[in-house]
């Protein structure tokens, strides 16, 4: 029997129709295991131990009244839990990165899922770069210059924050439209972040693919279709989730990253496709899987405890 931590943004506050988190943490209590919520706030290292303050969890889907508390204890993470869920929402800011160097101490003692020096490593905009062939075209800077040179360069562009997460901030910019150099000055009143411009893809229009990926594996695909007019196919800025199937450019891309997600401990995955090109890889809190169930009844989260439940079988004498 696992004993897991999630870390997570409040539950009580979750849709419990649409949130991955809460299907995954629904899966593990029907396995049986105990588990736990905490705030990343409380995580706490002393003496070379990492605690928390967490709470132990009663779920049920009856929205409204999803969840009941245990009493608040103190869990040592090297020693109390054998899994530890990071699943809190960007943005990945330097105290989300403070996070995953404090997980990276009890890791993988306590298998953490995903990886946090890896997902420290891996931010969702920047990993894709490292598979040139299977991305639209794609500036990262901060540098004024260069960013007006590729929206010269390419005409109709979307711009974005680097860090950014959920749709925040997108803008398209056509390519006539005077107003980059603005939106860089916006963007620099508040952040030092580098910006990220790509050339704008008309097939959005017909919907930006989630796929998620366990250990590597696609395990199914939903499509989430703009609203009218818009840019943005977020489902919480007004996009729309449909069934989709995966087609053999999909295959292709996942078959391409895979095993780079699988070698870097990336268990759980999520990887935007528009058209034939691969945009995000997604590895903080990845969502869909509800929709996903909903639609096909694969159980993305149950196919996640399975591999975790692989990982953390004990080694056979030898």
């Amino acid at each position: 029997m696992l004993r897991v931590a999630i870390q997570m943004d409040p539950i009580e506050a979750v849709n419990i129709d649409s949130d991955t988190t809460f299907l995954q943490a629904m899966e593990a209590q029907n396995r049986g295991y105990p588990v736990w919520v905490y705030d990343f706030r409380t995580l706490a290292l002393e003496d070379g131990k990492l605690f928390c303050r967490a709470r132990p969890v009663t779920l049920r889907r009856n929205a409204g009244d999803h969840v009941s508390f245990g009493d608040e204890v103190k869990l040592d993470l090297s020693q109390d839990v054998d899994v530890i869920l990071m699943r809190q929402d960007p943005p990945f800011d330097m105290a989300y990165v403070t996070a995953t160097y404090l997980l990276e101490t009890v890791h993988p003692k306590t298998l953490v899922v995903n990886d946090p020096a890896e997902v420290r490593s891996a931010p969702e905009k920047l990993l894709v770069t490292r598979f040139p062939g299977l991305t639209p075209p794609t500036l990262i800077s901060s540098d004024p210059v260069a960013l007006t040179d590729f929206h010269r360069r390419h005409g109709d562009v979307v711009l974005k924050p680097l860090h950014g997460a959920g749709g925040s901030g997108v803008v398209r910019l056509k390519a006539d439209d005077p107003n980059l150099e603005a939106l860089i000055e916006i963007h620099a009143v508040g952040s030092r972040d580098p910006l990220v411009i790509q050339k704008f893809l008309p097939a959005v229009s017909k919907g930006d693919k989630r796929i998620l990926l366990v250990d590597g594996e696609p395990v199914g695909a939903i499509n989430r279709v703009p609203a009218e007019g818009a840019v943005r196919s977020n489902l919480h800025v007004g996009g729309t989730a449909a069934p989709v199937e995966l087609t053999e450019r999909d295959r292709e891309i996942c078959a391409a990253i895979g095993p780079t997600l699988r070698e870097r401990g990336l268990i759980f995955v999520g990887i935007d496709v528009i058209g034939d090109w691969l945009t995000e890889i997604n590895v903080t809190s990845p969502t869909g899987a509800q929709q996903l169930k909903r639609f096909t009844g694969v159980d993305a989260a149950a196919l996640m405890w399975d591999v975790i439940e692989k990982k953390r079988a004990p080694s056979p004498a030898g």
